[in-house]
């Protein structure tokens, strides 16, 4: 007689964990406003909130940003702003576009829930195609660079609506997009935006001590190499080889 495999046991520190999660995500995100009716809010994201899909949306949001142009303009921006105000600006933007993200690819994986395996092998190939876009390199522009340099007005509007434009189409977005086809669409929000606001935090403070000058082409290899791995379990995945 085969034994039933054993399901591994959650804990209710886990659950409890799970729960809560999007509380400290909103304290992160926004300092000092308190959470209006919190208890409520863990209720209503109860069931929606996956650790592990906040855990694989940060490390590939985190390598997606590696060496992009959004990344090149934090670093831009932060030579006119306070880093406080240019970080909350691109916490805003990203957790806006990537909201809209989230729902396209959730929308998706649900219309094609019985066929999980031909989204898992094309989000592989997705993958790929962004080891080659990350390989290719993404540039600032000179324009907008000058955009950068030269924008007034409030920082975090600032900072805020030129990020909100440049994510739009961008790698990380679409990167976002494929994550929820097959991830819950909570923990891959807020992974997504935690992955890209590092990212972004660590383009600032490394580019400050090397003098703006970011190690491009390990960078580079590490993002593809991340990238092609992603894509080829993906693909293995769906054909049913793992």
């Amino acid at each position: 007689m085969q034994q039933a495999a054993a399901v591994p046991r959650t804990t209710a520190a886990d659950e409890t964990f799970d729960q809560w999660c999007p509380v400290l995500f909103w304290a992160a995100t926004f300092p000092g406003r308190r959470l209006p009716f919190p208890r409520l809010f863990v209720q209503a994201t109860k069931g929606f909130f996956d650790m592990d899909a906040l855990l694989l949306s940060t490390a590939v949001i985190f390598v997606a940003e590696l060496g992009d142009k959004s990344q090149l303009m934090a670093m831009t921006f932060a030579t006119r702003y306070k880093v406080r105000d240019v970080l909350i600006g691109i916490t805003v933007a990203t957790a806006v576009v990537h909201l809209a993200s989230v729902g396209i690819g959730a929308w998706i994986g649900d219309s094609f829930a019985e066929s999980q395996h031909v989204i898992s092998i094309v989000a592989g190939v997705a993958f790929l195609l962004f080891a080659a876009w990350t390989w290719r390199g993404d540039e600032l522009t000179e324009d907008e660079a000058g955009k950068a340099m030269a924008s007034q007005g409030a920082a975090i509007l600032a900072v805020g609506v030129a990020f909100f434009l440049a994510e739009l189409g961008d790698k990380t977005m679409l990167a976002t997009i494929t994550l929820a086809t097959q991830e819950g669409w909570l923990g891959t929000w807020i992974g997504s935006t935690i992955g890209m606001v590092a990212a972004d935090a660590l383009a600032i403070v490394v580019g400050a001590l090397l003098g703006r000058k970011l190690p491009d082409r390990v960078i580079k290899i590490g993002a593809t190499v991340a990238f092609v791995v992603f894509g080829v379990l993906l693909i293995a995945e769906g054909a049913g080889w793992l």
